[in-house]
């Protein structure tokens, strides 16, 4: 939602932290502190841009503001966006031809006029980065295996908004797919169907099973929910939009911990040979536990700032991302190399023949 007000909305927090203690209390509302104690903070560190810099930047300086002690709800992690300034200077009727369907949505979520009142927006991992290669016709490496929507890199590149990525799943399942899959389809008549009794058959559906015996076996005591919040909680702080070697080994171990609590502690209600949406979840947890560790491993080994991949120990005194080309030109792609241990790094140098790599800078 915020992405698209920020044309015109302010965001800000309070230049006093006794300003922000009181909002946190409910002591104070937005507009009760005085526009000279308004710290546009975008505004401040990137004249040229102010509020339309890019979105990881504007993410990571409201974590930032947020972490300093100056969030502005309950909670301490919310900043104002603000249209007290656009009101006034376009009328209210304009602003609401432009916004009121958000504005409205707003209202009825947190029962607060924005018309009258500040937003109060914070960051969310609401966008992927990366996705499955595939070929003009959305096929994969793998042939006959299709990704589609924000499974794949195609359209939106390696950073997309839920929205945009929601636009790519549409037109690539109504548009595009059923036009190109009968390409791959067309002389599939002549492959003998594979029969299930082979071996590799056998073998996945007895992997599986007893991985799923596994977790019902455990019976503990703590719920997918909450051990899926603690893997949240983690990579939201040490593997997030910025990070740090400390804290990217600080999140391996812990990690590794959560790991061993999920495989020891977890408790799936309900039988396995029933429709169990618990058993479904601790499967794709213990997933995304996986997918953690190594997010953690790649951005530990990769000591430079790129991209989406902020190492807040490498960046320049205008606070933009510092690379290191010379050491760091490649696609890092990790081969597993089984239980409890560390993945081997595999590397695929990257030769940019018409561009010419440069770093941005949002201050000028």
């Amino acid at each position: 939602m915020s992405e698209s007000l920020r044309n015109d909305g302010r965001i800000w927090v309070p230049k006093k932290l006794e300003d922000a203690k009181a909002l946190q209390a409910g002591t104070k509302k937005g507009k009760d502190i005085p526009e000279a104690d308004r710290d546009y903070y975008l505004e401040r560190r990137y004249p040229a841009f102010g509020n339309l810099v890019p979105r990881d930047v504007a993410s990571r300086a409201a974590k930032e503001r947020c972490d300093a002690g100056f969030g502005v709800n309950s909670t301490g992690l919310a900043v104002f966006l603000d249209f007290s300034d656009a009101i006034n200077r376009l009328g209210k009727e304009v602003v609401k031809q432009k916004y009121g369907n958000l504005f409205d949505m707003y209202e009825e979520i947190t029962n607060d006029d924005p018309y009258e009142t500040p937003m109060m927006i914070y960051p969310a991992l609401h966008y992927s980065m990366g996705g499955l290669w595939v070929d003009y016709e959305l096929m994969t490496s793998i042939p006959g295996l299709f990704a589609i929507g924000e499974a794949n890199f195609s359209d939106h590149g390696a950073n997309r908004l839920g929205a945009s990525a929601l636009m790519q799943g549409l037109a690539d399942g109504y548009f595009v797919l059923p036009y190109t899959i009968q390409n791959y389809l067309s002389d599939q008549i002549q492959v003998p169907r594979f029969s299930t009794d082979l071996p590799e058959f056998v073998e996945a559906e007895k992997a599986i099973n007893a991985r799923i015996a596994k977790l019902m076996n455990v019976k503990g005591k703590e719920t997918v929910d909450s051990i899926h919040r603690k893997l949240g909680h983690i990579m939201w702080e040490h593997v997030g939009m910025a990070r740090d070697a400390e804290g990217l080994k600080e999140a391996i171990q812990m990690l590794k911990d959560l790991k061993k609590e999920f495989w020891s502690n977890v408790f799936i209600p309900g039988e396995a040979n029933s429709l169990n949406v618990e058993l479904d979840k601790a499967l794709r947890l213990a997933d995304f536990i996986e997918i953690g560790a190594l997010m953690a491993h790649d951005a530990l080994d990769r000591a430079e700032s790129c991209g989406g991949h902020f190492r807040t120990e490498h960046q320049t005194e205008e606070g933009e991302a510092m690379r290191h080309d010379d050491k760091f030109m490649y696609v890092s792609c990790w081969e597993y190399q089984g239980e409890d241990k560390d993945p081997v790094m595999l590397k695929e140098d990257l030769n940019y023949q018409f561009v010419v790599p440069q770093t941005r800078n949002y201050k000028k």
